[in-house]
């Protein structure tokens, strides 16, 4: 009898366990890989801390307009809290950021019972319980007004659907937003059209953005608003206003209304309308989004892992393919033509826009390169195009020009997507753009260019004491550049007496590494580093980071910065200090703590701040000596701690795809650590199976065998069949297609990848 209750008993637990050991692992293999995106994931942010300062885009990939539920007031950056209880209103949004903030912004709302326009009283309760967000969908009922919000996004346009009560007092309020606005009224074709002009910055003086709405339901009822004063009128402008339509709805009534804008005019916003929705209803796009994203997505096909990093992954590469925005238009006859936020004309060619370089030149654009090289080639015309127009390379645009961050990280963009063999593109005119940058910084916007160039082409590094504010960053982000133009200028076959300049320029990190403490440091004009110094100051000498932080920001010659710290001994313990030093931090410079220092406190890594882009690559730099299991161990920590696809599921600001391309290339078992070389290096696949498919047409499958949470090490690996040794991967061995398989081990392997053949490429080793 024991026997027997013992075998039942053992047979059930086995059972159990084999369940949940499938329900982890596997996911039904019908189940749309749109489905497990989470739009709202990094909702739940603030200004004092970030944990993504998302919102949840509902778009097209590279669309040009986004539309989000709106739950804070008009203007205000966080422009959706997860912990919001009401909404104001459905928004079309061009926010890449809080901190850039909006611009061509207008929404709608629809309210019953007494009209409600203005954006406090419209408002309503929602819950996240009667809400669905997808990618190219979403779906919320508004409780105050008793009506089923629905829409899908088109590139250009947006299909609406609200449903309803009975109600003889039914509206859809049109704000147009303040900063200049006109709204025009007309019955007799169930259309609203007008303009809206809000920015933040990096406009011309004559930029508007041209809506067109048309309703499949008559009006009954019309009202204009301008400021805080509602008018029985068709049209107004003024600084800010809006319109009204009413009518009589009886229950589950649905009213549809299909959207679309144009920068380039009104006109250009009814082709829009016509050839992106035309007769569509919204369940026709909705399916059409749903297509277009699971194409996007299917690109990369990950096996194995958990559902929650399945749907980690998936939601993060979601967040990839939203930036940089496609800023350009078909005109009557098909042609590519955009409105220039640079000059203010219509001009042809391609446009993109909303990026910040000094977050995505580190792996949004190295996955461009890998997995999207004509959409790569279409944003270097872009670039170009913006040269012609304005004179300088964009460094933040939002829609053009913005004064953030620092850098001319606009040079590696360029140098490697031509050097990985990408064309169809001005590569002169973009060379000739690059070496202007070198020179000089535009006079009103400092981050346009490069600040203080005369130091640093004079001195070799932009010195502490001249008034040039984060001067040790931009000297090693300059090196860097150099280092990026060197290698583009041998490619070009430029002079060799300017191939040798950048050459000797791309060394400059190491004119303010300081012996002493083995770390980058401010040096005076004279030759003298700063004093006092502490290692633990964010800001200053640094970019939102301190010199724990940017002492890594040598991508180009790690082998060099590895020596200058005594070789693979000294090099490494300086790596693991990053993460045994406790996480304290002096934020004087700043006056107040700021949310990326908040994040590296609480994450319990040490000084590691992975919520902030400067340090994201220094966990694979241990490839570059002899322990390169602890890359290994740090990315699968870092994956699984400071991820996840939840709403509070970033550790620091999301920014235009780079922290989630950090995690795609990282689950993928490779990261970008060098822009412009040609190699990706290695650290622990996350998923037993991944398989790119490649726009050549081939595809590059990653295995990890014996894959598990405890399995982090890489016992071996084989490349084709073949043992493969190297600590990273040729872009073109990826592209070229083939097979790599990790054996993955609970215990590291300390002499696989240990010896110099193995680490990856450093310019050090080039040169001599």
């Amino acid at each position: 009898m024991k026997l027997s209750i013992f075998l039942v008993v053992l047979a059930f637990f086995l059972g159990c366990t084999q369940s949940t050991t499938t329900n982890q692992h596997h996911i039904n293999s019908n189940t749309s890989l749109v489905e497990l995106v989470n739009p709202l994931m990094g909702t739940d942010s603030e200004f004092i801390l970030s944990n993504g300062n998302t919102y949840p885009a509902i778009a097209r990939p590279w669309g040009m307009n986004f539309w989000t539920p709106q739950t804070a007031k008009n203007g205000n950056g966080w422009t959706y809290a997860y912990d919001a209880y009401k909404i104001r209103g459905f928004k079309q949004t061009h926010q890449p950021s809080p901190w850039i903030n909006d611009y061509a912004a207008f929404s709608l709302m629809p309210v019953t019972g007494d009209l409600k326009w203005n954006e406090n009283d419209r408002a309503s309760w929602f819950s996240h319980k009667a809400e669905m967000a997808l990618p190219h969908y979403y779906k919320v009922y508004l409780a105050d007004h008793d009506v089923t919000t629905e829409f899908s996004p088109t590139d250009r346009a947006v299909a609406f659907r609200f449903t309803f009560p009975e109600n003889n007092n039914s509206y859809v309020v049109l704000d147009a937003f303040d900063g200049g606005s006109m709204v025009k009224i007309i019955p007799e074709e169930r259309k609203i059209i007008g303009y809206c002009q809000n920015n933040h910055g990096g406009v011309p003086s004559n930029f508007k953005n041209y809506f067109v709405a048309v309703f499949d339901k008559d009006f009954e009822e019309v009202k204009t608003w301008k400021d805080d004063e509602l008018q029985d009128s068709n049209e107004v402008k003024s600084f800010h206003v809006g319109g009204v339509v009413g009518f009589k709805t009886k229950k589950g009534e649905q009213v549809n209304v299909k959207i679309a804008s144009s920068f380039i005019s009104p006109e250009q916003a009814e082709l829009n309308l016509s050839r992106e929705i035309g007769d569509k209803t919204l369940e026709q796009i909705k399916n059409e989004g749903a297509a277009i994203w699971e194409k996007e997505l299917s690109k990369i096909k990950v096996e194995g892992g958990t559902e929650a990093q399945q749907k980690t992954f998936y939601s993060t590469l979601y967040r990839v393919l939203l930036f940089p925005r496609s800023f350009y238009e078909y005109d009557k006859d098909n042609n590519i033509v955009h409105y220039s936020p640079y000059n203010g004309e219509v001009l042809p060619g391609y446009m993109y826009t909303d990026n910040g370089f000094w977050d995505t030149f580190r792996a949004v654009f190295p996955f461009f390169t890998l997995m999207y090289p004509q959409l790569n080639a279409q944003i270097m015309e872009g670039l170009a195009n913006t040269y012609k127009e304005s004179g300088w390379l964009p460094e933040w645009a939002s829609p053009g020009h913005r004064g953030c961050m620092i850098g001319s990280n606009s040079t590696s963009l360029i140098a490697d997507s031509y050097l990985k063999g990408i064309r169809g593109y001005d590569i002169e005119t973009l060379y000739e753009a690059i070496l202007k940058n070198t020179e000089s910084w535009m006079e009103n916007i400092t981050s346009v260019g490069r600040y203080g160039a005369d130091y640093y082409n004079k001195l070799g590094y932009i010195p502490y004491n001249v008034g040039i504010n984060e001067n040790t960053a931009r000297t090693l982000e300059y090196a860097y550049a150099d280092y990026c133009i060197w290698k583009l200028a041998k490619e070009l076959k430029r002079p060799q007496e300017e191939i040798d300049l950048f050459e000797k320029r791309a060394r400059n990190y190491r004119n303010v590494f300081d012996p002493e403490t083995k770390l980058m440091r401010g040096k005076n004009e004279d030759g003298t580093f700063q004093s006092p110094f502490s290692p633990y100051k964010w800001g200053d000498a640094f970019t939102e980071g301190n010199s724990w932080h940017y002492t890594w920001s040598v991508f180009q010659d790690v082998e060099g910065l590895k020596q200058l710290m005594g070789g693979n001994d000294g090099f490494v313990a300086m790596l693991d200090s990053v993460f045994v030093v406790p996480p304290i931090f002096d934020d004087s410079y700043y006056g107040g703590t700021i949310h990326e220092i908040r994040e590296m406190q609480i994450a319990g890594m040490g000084n590691y701040a992975h919520g902030n882009q400067p340090i994201q690559h220094m966990i694979y730099l241990y490839n570059y000596s002899n322990q390169p299991w602890k890359t290994q161990h740090h990315v699968r920590e870092v994956l699984d701690k400071l991820y996840s696809y939840q709403a509070d599921g970033y550790c620091g600001d999301e920014d235009n795809g780079q922290t989630s391309a950090w995690y795609v290339f990282s689950s993928m078992g490779f990261y970008p650590v060098c822009p412009g070389t040609d190699e990706y290096v290695l650290g622990s696949p996350q998923f037993d199976k991944i398989t790119l498919t490649l726009e050549n047409g081939n595809t590059f499958v990653i295995n990890a065998a014996n894959n598990s949470k405890e399995n982090v090490y890489v016992d071996n690996a084989t490349l084709n069949g073949e043992s493969y040794t190297k600590n990273y991967l040729k872009h073109a061995t990826i592209q070229n297609g083939g097979e790599i398989t990790f054996t993955m081990s609970e215990k590291p392997n300390k002499k696989r990848g240990a010896e110099p053949e193995s680490y990856p490429y450093s310019m050090t080793n080039e040169v001599e």
